[in-house]
C-alpha cells in the first residue's frame, strides 16, 4: 500500500479521468452483465486517507508544498528558523496551518530532524481510538541516509530491518533543545514511497501496513470530492454526528436548529465529511450518504440550511461564507463555499456545532 502512494504522489498533481469501461459479470439472476465507468483517479488526500489505520476518526491533511506555493514561498531545508517561523505565520493568516500536528515542533524538527514545513511535501495526521500516526511526504530528493545519522546521533534505536521502527520515546524528545509533539516518539521511513510514519506508540506504528483502512466508503468518497486540497480535515460519519451535531450546543440553539432543520427538510445522517482549502482560497465541504437518493434530497435540505443562520457558531453562515454550487454526484453531496474576507471557514467549521452538518 505505501509503495501504491509513493507512485501516486510522484505523479503530476492534476487530477486524471480515466475513460477505462469495466466488464463486471455478476453471477445471479441469470449472470446479469452490466457496463461502468471507472472512478477518477484518487487526489493525493484520498490517497493518503486510504493508508491509515482502519480505526482512524479524524484526520488533519496539509498539503505542505501547496501551502508553500499559495503563499509565494521559497523556504527550504537550508532556510532559517526565521523564514520558518514566517512561513507558518503566512499560513495562520490564510487558515492554512490549523489541522497540521507539526507546527509548534517546526523550528525543532527543522533543526535536529531536518525537516519541517519548510521542506516536507505533505502531512497526514490520522486519529483514533486505538491510537494516532503522523504520516509525512518528504519528496524525491529527501536525503533518507541524512536522517538515519540524525537519528542515531539523537539517541534513537536503530531497527534491524530498513522498513523498521525506530525507537526514541518521549523522554529523548524532551531532552532536545526544543519541544517536539510525542508523535514524532518512534519512526519508519520508507525510501520506496518517499515516507517517513511516524507516532508515539511503537507498536501500533509497526501494524500501519496490515491495517490501513481502505478506499471503498463514505470517508474515502468524501475525501476524494472535496478535490485538490490545501488543507483539510476528514472525518468518519460516527465522529462527524458526534462532534458536529447540534447536541453539544446549548438549549437555546437546539431548538432553534430543530425549527430550522423541519423547515428545510429530511436529512440523513452522513458516512463521512470533509472541509479542505482549495486553492485559490475557495473551501469545498464533502458529505457522505448512504445511497443516491439520500445525496439528493440533502443537497437540497442541507443547501437551505447552510444559507440561513448559524445557531451555535453564533450568527449566520452568510457572515462567513458566499454558498455557490451544492451538488448531489453519486451518493456525495459537495457544497463550494467563498469565504467572506477575515472569515475562517476551514477552522471554525471543522469542529461543532455546525447546523448543515449535523445528523
Amino acid at each position: 500500500m505505501l509503495r501504491r502512494l509513493g507512485a501516486l504522489m510522484r505523479r503530476p498533481r492534476r487530477r486524471v479521468v480515466l475513460l477505462v469501461l469495466v466488464l463486471v459479470a455478476v453471477v445471479a439472476g441469470g449472470g446479469l452483465l452490466a457496463w461502468r465507468l471507472t472512478r477518477e483517479e484518487p487526489t493525493r488526500l484520498a490517497a493518503a486517507v486510504a493508508l491509515a489505520p482502519a480505526s482512524t476518526q479524524r484526520f488533519g491533511w496539509t498539503d505542505w508544498s501547496a501551502v508553500r506555493a499559495e503563499l509565494g514561498s521559497e523556504v527550504s531545508a537550508s532556510s532559517s528558523t526565521e523564514e520558518l517561523d514566517a512561513l507558518l505565520a503566512a499560513a495562520f493568516d490564510r487558515d492554512l496551518a490549523s489541522v497540521s500536528a507539526l507546527v509548534e515542533s517546526a523550528p525543532t524538527l527543522h533543526t535536529e530532524f531536518g525537516f519541517s514545513p519548510a521542506s516536507l511535501d505533505w502531512e497526514l495526521f490520522a486519529q483514533g481510538a486505538d491510537g494516532a500516526v503522523v504520516f509525512l511526504g518528504v519528496g524525491e530528493d529527501f536525503d533518507f541516509a541524512a536522517l538515519r545519522e540524525r537519528l542515531r546521533a539523537m539517541g534513537f534505536e536503530e531497527p534491524e530491518s530498513a522498513d523498521g521502527v525506530w525507537h526514541g520515546g518521549v523522554d529523548l524528545l524532551e531532552g532536545l533543545d526544543g519541544p517536539v509533539t510525542p508523535q514524532l516518539a518512534a519512526l519508519r521511513l520508507d525510501e520506496d514511497a518517499d515516507l517517513l510514519v511516524s507516532g508515539d506508540d511503537a507498536v501500533f506504528l509497526g501494524q500501519v501496513d496490515e491495517d490501513a483502512r481502505g478506499d471503498d466508503d463514505g470517508v474515502a468518497a468524501a475525501a476524494a470530492a472535496v478535490g485538490d486540497a490545501v488543507s483539510a480535515s476528514v472525518y468518519t460519519g460516527d465522529y462527524t454526528c458526534a462532534e458536529l451535531s447540534m447536541s453539544a450546543a446549548d438549549p437555546v440553539d437546539r431548538t432553534r436548529a430543530a425549527e430550522l432543520i423541519e423547515a428545510a427538510g429530511d436529512i440523513n445522517p452522513v458516512t463521512g465529511f470533509a472541509i479542505a482549502a482549495q486553492p485559490g482560497g475557495a473551501v469545498r465541504v464533502a458529505m457522505g450518504f448512504e445511497s443516491a437518493e439520500q445525496a439528493r434530497k440533502n443537497a437540497d435540505s442541507r443547501s437551505v440550511l447552510a444559507a440561513g443562520p448559524a445557531p451555535g457558531q453564533g450568527g449566520s453562515f452568510g457572515d462567513r461564507f458566499d454558498l455557490g454550487r451544492v451538488a448531489a454526484r453519486d451518493a456525495v453531496v459537495t457544497m463550494d463555499l467563498t469565504p467572506i474576507a477575515g472569515a475562517w471557514v476551514l477552522s471554525d467549521l471543522n469542529q461543532g456545532p455546525v447546523l448543515f452538518a449535523t445528523c
